[in-house]
């Protein structure tokens, strides 16, 4: 401990990176019931630590080895640091990356000089290959998280959070990769604060360092997870496990649905975007107060990166809610006659929809695909008694990885040909979009106004939060209804467009002639 106390003490690292502030998330902390301030790590000029112990460790090299460069492989944030760092020292760097790494992140490190390599599906085969390089070419290698000095220099957080902090926190979150920040920060805390809990926070499909405590050695994972990319290691660092079995309490594991909501809780306070590894530590800090039943506690958690990929925004967005338990996704099944999906609207009462696909098939029966807002967990299970109670039959799809990353978008189909009157041609499939004020009761309103004696054949509505809200949908309308139809419109008062000659519709969705 003493050895790395020194280290850390005498780490250089504000010649490129600065302290960042320990600020209060008032949002999270008024909800979870607990003090809970983030350390501000996402704000460094590379918008991540790595900086700290990239920086630390070129720092020591002598003349020689800086005149010949220095290699990395880094998934993004650790090649920025180093990138920087050698702009800084007057060095040559390469950097290798895996394919998978997000261009926003190649970008960084090629606006800053370095030369970039990518290589292999996943960090370790990047590493491979800048440690084969290494050799060839008379390049210093700087590892990421397994190096003394790069531990010093992440440990320079630890002792930015004593300083800053009015009392002792009562826990600090820390993600875990490699193992190189939490060893950093836990060695300096314990040294000063034994009694302050450390944890650390993997993701469910990236856990080589939980399984590595759990097993008591280093255990290498033969596949790992790629949405949190920052800490998408297989095994963990020789020196930094000794020093996360000796210093850190316990690990807590999180899935990306989590990794969602934590991104877009950040945001809520901060109004600054998150990398998945960035938001790590906050994850694992939910969690685990929901676990434990934490209240009135002081939490720290280390948001330690947002080179997020700007299209990675939209399945962020796609499952913050479901990981917030804010969204429920839900089959239901009703009688395939009028009226039964205006029956199934009145059931679920005023609660907002973000999702609700149907078609109209031969069966008896049609299953409703539906997300809806909710509060938590048991308002879920109270809705799903709600609608069994009136003789619905549901199927919670909430945690059904099929139905969340591909059902809610395939739901569709042709229209059976008896449903088109095959013998009697005066029924008529109508398709039309329409536009509406998102705001509480309009997508009930529309439904409500629909004749109860027209069959709908298609509906599909998405919540998309803006202020516009938009559906489809496919009515089944006699030629001698047309002038009712052309009345619901003018009624209802909503910007429409007629779909029911568009060739997408009809190559997919519409019935073909036998």
């Amino acid at each position: 401990m003493n050895d790395y106390l020194q280290k850390i003490l005498r780490a250089r690292v504000y010649d490129v990176a600065h302290e960042t502030p320990l600020e209060l998330a008032k949002n999270l902390s008024r909800r979870l019931e607990n003090q809970i301030w983030l350390k501000r790590e996402d704000l460094q000029d590379v918008f991540s630590f790595k900086i700290r112990g990239a920086y630390n460790r070129m720092a020591t090299l002598s003349h020689e080895e800086l005149k010949k460069g220095v290699i990395a492989s880094s998934a993004g944030n650790h090649a920025q640091g180093v990138a920087v760092s050698a702009a800084f020292l007057r060095c040559k760097a390469v950097i290798v990356m895996p394919l998978t790494t997000p261009e926003v992140k190649v970008k960084a490190v090629e606006n800053q000089g370095a030369k970039v390599l990518l290589h292999g599906e996943s960090y370790d085969e990047a590493h491979q290959e800048a440690l084969r390089r290494s050799e060839l070419h008379g390049l210093t290698f700087i590892h990421p998280f397994d190096d003394p000095e790069v531990i010093a220099g992440q440990g320079t957080i630890g002792v930015e959070i004593l300083r800053q902090s009015r009392k002792p926190p009562d826990t600090i979150y820390v993600a875990v990769g490699g193992g190189g920040l939490i060893s950093g920060i836990s060695a300096y805390i314990k040294s000063l604060w034994p009694n302050v809990e450390i944890v650390g926070v993997e993701p469910n499909d990236s856990s080589a360092m939980t399984k590595s405590l759990e097993k008591g050695e280093r255990v290498k994972l033969q596949n790992i997870g790629l949405f949190a990319d920052g800490v998408a290691v297989k095994e963990v660092g020789r020196n930094t496990f000794p020093l996360v079995q000796k210093y850190v309490d316990r690990m807590v594991n999180v899935c990306n649905d989590e990794i969602c909501a934590a991104i877009k809780d950040v945001f809520e306070d901060t109004r600054s975007i998150l990398e998945p590894a960035g938001a790590l530590a906050i994850a694992g800090l939910k969690a685990d107060i929901s676990l434990r039943g934490t209240k009135n506690k002081n939490l720290v958690a280390v948001a330690c990166g947002a080179n997020m990929n700007f299209d990675r925004l939209r399945f962020v967005a796609e499952r913050a809610e479901l990981g917030e338990e804010r969204e429920a996704m839900i089959a239901v099944e009703i009688p395939e006659e009028a009226g039964s999906l205006k029956k199934l609207c009145s059931a679920l009462g005023d609660r907002s929809l973000t999702e609700f696909s149907y078609r109209m098939s031969e069966s008896l029966s049609a299953q409703i695909f539906m997300g809806i807002q909710i509060t938590n967990q048991n308002d879920r299970l109270q809705l799903i008694a709600k609608l069994e109670s009136e003789n619905l039959k549901c199927l919670d799809l909430s945690e059904d990885e099929l139905a969340k990353m591909h059902l809610r978008h395939m739901v569709g189909g042709r229209l059976p040909l008896s449903k088109k009157g095959a013998n009697n041609c005066s029924i008529k499939e109508l398709l039309y979009r329409f536009e509406f004020p998102e705001r509480p009761g309009a997508l009930m309103k529309f439904v409500t106004s629909l004749n109860p004696d027209w069959s709908i054949s298609i509906f599909h509505y998405r919540n998309h939060g803006s202020d516009v809200g938009r559906i489809v949908i496919g009515v089944l309308v006699l030629e001698k209804e047309m002038s009712d139809w052309h009345s619901f419109i003018k009624k209802i008062g909503y910007r429409c467009w007629d779909e029911s000659k568009n060739p997408a519709y009809e190559l997919f969705l519409g019935a073909k002639s036998a």
